[in-house]
């Protein structure tokens, strides 16, 4: 694939849906023996990988000649030991490239080198693996995705207009041991900085609705002047929401997420969530399966491979 071709490919696909918009790879890239890429994602009850998914999928179909697509994800977001048992079988099924949404930084990087080792082209998507771990690894595993930790601070800025100096505020972390999770409250710490806020409690709500709710009800019961939530992505939003409710504290707390999913934005509509962040899910899958077969295309191996395709992060507000 020539870098014209592949510039067109990323423009378009920021500009526009991404399976719409990316056309079809070119002729000299639909060989007779089509690559097999595996989407590999964390958990499909979350609605951003579900995104995730179809819009690769919907990639696959506009380029069936050129490529073909298997798509897992694990039951929830803290699920690791399933997401290295979904990796191993790709590894056994022989695919020529796995695109990896990792649950944990740190944990997946072992079975990425056993991949790597059967020859198995690896790309990061959406949580960054650990580069720490990579290096003692020896493993060139390149990035794509947002900067979470600028995309954050988009948030945390808009939500500091309404803040001042001394409020106090909680953040309801994603799972820890992530990047993504690590970045985005770095992102809210700095907006909270500049402003002055004061960030009472820091605790994980593992990117899900009900631990997210849990999380924001204990924060908001410990700390009766807190003035907001900053939740590292929608769905824990959506649990801060319904603890505030619970808690008789409507439009006294404000609520922030990322991630931007269908199931936020009636609550950003009439102001139960101030902002959220779109790191556009398809357009995640999308871009990685490109590097993938670049890579493949190219017959590049993977210690050939490295560097990060920073992929767009926008606020959203009402």
């Amino acid at each position: 694939m020539t870098q014209r071709i592949r510039r067109r490919i990323l423009a378009a696909g920021l500009a526009l849906t991404a399976a719409a918009a990316l056309p079809a790879l070119p002729a000299h890239a639909q060989a007779a023996n089509k690559p097999k890429v595996a989407l590999v994602m964390k958990s499909l009850a979350n609605e951003f990988f579900l995104t995730m998914e179809n819009g690769a999928k919907d990639y696959q179909r506009h380029n069936s000649s050129t490529f073909d697509l298997i798509t897992n994800g694990i039951k929830d977001e803290t699920d690791t030991a399933n997401q290295i048992r979904i990796v191993e079988q790709m590894i056994v099924s022989k695919v020529d490239a796995i695109v990896l949404a990792p649950a944990d930084s740190k944990a997946l990087v072992p079975v990425v080198k056993k991949a790597v080792d059967a020859g198995i082209i690896v790309v990061n998507i959406d949580n960054r693996l650990d580069p720490d771990v990579l290096k003692s690894k020896d493993l060139n595993v390149p990035f794509v995705g947002p900067d979470n930790r600028k995309g954050a601070q988009k948030v945390g800025d808009y939500l500091a207009q309404r803040l001042k100096a001394g409020d106090e505020v909680g953040i309801v972390e994603g799972v820890s041991t992530t990047t993504n999770a690590q970045q985005r409250t770095a992102g809210f710490k700095d907006a909270m900085q500049k402003v002055g806020a004061k960030v009472v409690s820091v605790q994980s709500g593992e990117w899900e609705i009900d631990k997210g709710n849990a999380v924001a009800s204990a924060m908001l019961n410990e700390y009766p002047d807190l003035k907001a939530l900053l939740c590292g992505n929608d769905n824990m939003a959506i649990g801060a929401v319904s603890a505030v409710r619970a808690a008789g504290r409507q439009g006294k707390v404000y609520v922030v997420g990322y991630d931007n999913i269908n199931a936020i934005r009636p609550m950003l509509k009439d102001g139960r969530v101030l902002a959220t962040a779109d790191q556009f899910a398809a357009k995640q899958a999308v871009f990685g399966i490109d590097t993938a077969l670049k890579a493949l295309s190219e017959h590049k191996k993977q210690s050939q491979l490295s560097g990060v395709i920073e992929t767009p992060v926008e606020l959203v507000t009402k």
